[in-house]
């Protein structure tokens, strides 16, 4: 499976960005996917992710209300949905793939990453 992130950026504080994952290989809707992010000199934290079905969802503290997750089985993408950005955003965003049957909040539970995309927020 491979992952390519797009729709990364620099925007303003309060404003909005979109992030897309597509996903080329085995069937894109077997795969629980989620978002992580790793800003510098920090660890990778996990955002958000959403079951092969997109009926279960979940997000980190910091950025529920803001970031919505969601997927599009028939175009093999996930997206990732970003509104009032902080600069505590910032930061570089992975998608990955899960093949196991865990709650995806952990980095070690997936299988496949993408290469990344830079979202920079400014104040």
């Amino acid at each position: 499976v491979q992952l390519q992130a797009s729709g990364g950026g620099l925007v303003q504080a309060g404003g909005s960005l979109r992030l897309s994952c597509a996903a080329s290989g085995r069937a894109f809707s077997t795969f629980r996917m989620g978002w992580f992010r790793q800003a510098p000199g920090k660890e990778r934290e996990f955002v958000t992710t959403i079951n092969w079905s997109g009926v279960h969802t979940s997000y980190t503290d910091s950025v529920k209300g803001r970031f919505t997750i969601s997927r599009d089985n028939a175009k093999n993408t996930v997206y990732l949905q970003m509104n009032n950005l902080k600069p505590e955003d910032t930061a570089v965003y992975y998608c990955a793939a899960s093949l196991g049957s865990g709650l995806g909040v952990w980095t070690g539970e997936y299988d496949y990453w993408g290469r990344g995309t830079l979202v920079t927020v400014s104040s």
